[in-house]
């Protein structure tokens, strides 16, 4: 079996590549390498989660959980500079390039945390968690980041998920709705939905 991109010391053998992209009006540079989620360029799910989302009126930071190299979490520093962003991946190749991309994208509202979901994160009581989730990892992983970050939300924060409907959009629906008062479906765009979950 190939090596997953949510392994924590990836084995493939270093090959960074760096280029920019354009979200949200901002040009973003990123590097990238084997062993993390999509090397070559922003996935299309990640991109449409970062055009959709909005913050909360709800004070506070705001947490990119499972963050790979960091192009959802840079970009909404990049776009909310007055939020503190907190960024973390279980791989630790990922996080390295994360911390180099906030410096290459001169982003100062960033930290950047190995940790296996929010395990290893001190900072507590979130305006907003955003995931791609990795699913390969599996259905228990997945809804286990829900439950956690329902855990880490402060009262009216949000939780933002990207997720295709073929890789179980309707049961990601269904298990936020059981920890959450407020479940939408904000977007569809070529079969990935972005739900937000509110707590109260």
């Amino acid at each position: 079996m190939s090596e997953q991109y949510f392994t924590r010391h990836p084995q493939a053998k270093s090959n960074p590549k760096t280029w920019t992209f354009k979200l949200r009006n901002h040009t973003m540079t990123f590097t990238s390498d084997l062993g993390v989620f999509s090397k070559n360029t922003v996935d299309f799910g990640s991109r449409t989660l970062i055009d959709t989302f909005f913050p909360p009126k709800v004070e506070g930071a705001i947490c990119d959980l499972g963050c790979g190299y960091g192009p959802i979490g840079l970009t909404i520093a990049k776009s909310f500079p007055d939020r503190q962003v907190v960024m973390s991946d279980v791989n630790q190749r990922a996080v390295d390039l994360a911390e180099k991309n906030a410096k290459q994208n001169k982003l100062d509202n960033v930290k950047c945390y190995l940790s296996d979901r929010f395990d290893s994160i001190p900072e507590d009581q979130f305006a907003a968690v955003l995931v791609n989730p990795p699913i390969r990892a599996g259905k228990e992983v997945v809804h286990q980041m829900f439950e956690d970050a329902y855990q880490r939300l402060k009262s009216e924060g949000e939780l933002w998920v990207v997720i295709q409907k073929k890789q179980g959009a309707p049961s990601a629906i269904s298990k936020m709705e059981t920890l959450f008062q407020e479940v939408e479906l904000v977007k569809k765009n070529k079969g990935y939905f972005i739900i937000r979950a509110r707590k109260y």
